[in-house]
């Protein structure tokens, strides 16, 4: 496949943009990844039926990533056409407590909007650099707040550019889960249910929230968040520290000092690295008390 003239044969018939074997470490909060073949970086709804519809048409298999905040790809890169819903998608609607967004608008931006117009509800969402349909699939939360609990709608189309909504009794979601998780979706906007607040008291509580994170998380590192999801009844960071495995590493990728349950990429980490990493955690933390910890980065792509 010539992926050069395939993007630029797409390209042509979008607003947004293609990119023919790019690197997906320059779009993943990692900054590790192989190419992909064909990434596409949708501005419209109609730029996301067009890429499906190419995809339908060279028989290419299709992959879907928001901000690229929660996930590795695996240093082989991915093969077909990657969606990569961030940035563009990212019009807003307000009508008295709801906001109607699309799916590429980013979380932090989406709680300063909030703030200004004086609803409280995204708060916990201002430190997290994911977009709203990444968020939404994985139900990202934190400070004992989770979006789903906001959710009221979700507009998505099928990889064959079938639209299919959801209201929120047709929704389901879990800790990091969501019933519109492995559904071969592309969601395209969400309603949103807030509440009014003073703006001093939502302002109180972001600040309050991200000087905690900067406290307790190494922001200042390339990482993807969480690692393991927590294990019930545990923390795993607080498992990963007490198997004495803070500042463990693997070339690059690191077990974080400031928090055992984030890896850092300390400048050329790999795929490969922060995956046998994982494992070393897994096998370690399984051995010393019993526990199974499972990622909450989602892997996609194949290996180099």
């Amino acid at each position: 496949m010539d992926w050069t003239k395939l993007a630029q044969e797409l390209g042509q018939k979008i607003k947004g943009q293609v990119l023919p074997r790019e690197l997906m470490k320059e779009h993943t909060t990692w900054r590790v990844g192989g190419p992909a073949d064909l990434l596409l970086i949708p501005q419209t709804e109609a730029d996301v039926i067009q890429g499906l519809d190419y995809a339908g048409k060279y028989g290419l298999p299709v992959t879907v990533i928001g901000n690229g905040s929660n996930i590795l790809v695996r240093d082989g890169g991915i093969r077909g056409l990657t969606l990569k819903i961030a940035g563009g998608l990212a019009a807003y609607k307000v009508k008295g407590n709801k906001i109607e967004a699309g799916a590429g608008i980013l979380l932090p931006h989406l709680a300063r909007l909030a703030f200004r117009l004086e609803l409280s509800g995204l708060e916990f969402a201002l430190g997290i650099p994911a977009s709203l349909g990444g968020a939404l699939a994985m139900n990202a939360g934190a400070f004992g707040q989770q979006l789903g609990d906001l959710v009221r709608e979700v507009q998505a189309v099928d990889f064959h550019g079938a639209r299919k909504v959801w209201d929120h009794a047709r929704l389901s979601f879990g800790y990091r889960r969501s019933s519109l998780q492995g559904e071969n979706l592309i969601i395209l906007k969400a309603v949103l249910l807030l509440n009014p607040a003073q703006a001093a008291s939502i302002a109180e509580r972001m600040e309050h929230n991200l000087a905690s994170r900067r406290k307790s998380q190494p922001l200042d590192m390339p990482t993807a968040g969480s690692v393991f999801r927590n294990p019930p009844g545990h923390y795993a960071g607080r498992l990963i520290e007490m198997a004495g495995l803070k500042g463990s590493s693997v070339g690059d990728a690191q077990v974080s000092w400031k928090h055992a349950n984030f890896i850092v990429n300390r400048g050329h980490a790999t795929a490969s690295q922060i995956i046998a990493l994982m494992e070393i955690i897994q096998e370690r933390v399984k051995n010393k008390f019993g526990v199974s910890l499972k990622p909450e980065v989602r892997l996609v792509g194949e290996e180099g």
